[in-house]
């Protein structure tokens, strides 16, 4: 059997540990580690990107406000048939922008009734007042992002700017418990909703929870009032409420009317609602949004062109 061969220096030195210096890691190593922290836990939105524009849409995912320099909005002249909720959030949202109290709102009601159409051209009318302070910011944040609406209340809450927060289309859906965060944020957190911020939500349902879920707490409620309480305390949370609802065939022409006029749409008035009844027929509703998509088709017609201003 042949002798083993001694070790080289090199041998010995490769299975002894390594020594950690007691200095601790050096600059290099400590930067490196703050930018993997920065990575996993990226700093919040700085809140002086508010003053970028008047809109804005919330990015839960970066945590930041993205400006929105076009709004896609009708003048709120041409809403016809809603003059009663007009009147109510124009108010509210006027009592906001001076810095007196104002109620959180809940548009609800039918589909394509002017929900939406209605708060983004309030805020385009309280901005444009000829008296009007610093102008309010209108944020946009979508369902799907309702569990960082804290997050986002907190980079509002170290702004002086006025806001206004957008969430269309509101509602949950079977185990969904966003609901009970909101709730949470909206009046009965700790903190309580920033002093120059509001929530405007718009749903096609006055409680907002689907009648499966309703079903569900009503199922495992010990008495039937805990049901109920359960089914109307988020909604109960928005202080001002307003339904939309079918609109008769006169408000449709009013509409359909105001919208031809503001377009200078060149077509006789009973030829104008004849082919409006047409569309409505072929559509099976008459609604705010029926008649929008009926002039857009009519002025695509007529060759002309139509520009709503942002």
């Amino acid at each position: 059997m042949a002798p083993k061969r001694p070790r080289t220096t090199s041998q010995r030195a490769s299975k002894q540990p390594a020594r950690v210096s007691a200095a601790g890691p050096g600059p290099a190593a400590w930067d490196r580690i703050a930018a993997a922290l920065e990575r996993l836990a990226p700093a919040p939105a700085a809140a002086a990107s508010l003053e970028a524009a008047d809109a804005f849409v919330w990015n839960a995912e970066a945590a930041a406000l993205f400006p929105v320099p076009r709004v896609s909005r009708v003048p709120l002249e041409l809403l016809r048939g809603i003059d009663r909720q007009v009147d109510l959030l124009l108010t509210n949202t006027q009592h906001h922008a001076n810095g007196l109290p104002a109620n959180n709102a809940l548009l609800w009601g039918a589909r394509g009734t002017g929900k939406s159409s209605l708060v983004k051209a309030v805020h385009a009318a309280v901005n444009a007042r000829p008296k009007a302070k610093a102008p309010l910011a209108l944020i946009e944040i979508h369902r799907e992002d309702i569990p960082s609406l804290p997050r986002l209340l907190a980079l509002l809450r170290t702004s002086k700017r006025r806001c206004v927060l957008f969430c269309d289309d509101l509602s949950f859906e079977g185990e969904d418990v966003g609901y009970k965060a909101l709730k949470a944020v909206l009046e009965g957190g700790i903190e309580g909703r920033p002093e120059n911020t509001i929530l405007y939500a718009t749903s096609n349902r006055r409680h907002i929870l689907s009648r499966n879920m309703i079903e569900n707490e009503q199922s495992t409620a010990i008495h039937g009032g805990e049901a109920v309480e359960e089914k109307v305390s988020l909604s109960d949370r928005f202080g001002l409420w307003l339904g939309f609802h079918h609109l008769d065939q006169d408000t449709f022409f009013a509409i359909v009317d105001g919208y031809a006029a503001a377009f200078k749409l060149p077509i006789a008035k009973d030829d104008l609602r004849a082919k409006a009844i047409e569309w409505s027929m072929t559509r099976g509703a008459r609604s705010g949004r029926v008649a929008w998509q009926f002039i857009q088709h009519l002025a695509g017609d007529l060759g002309v062109k139509i520009r709503l201003e942002a």
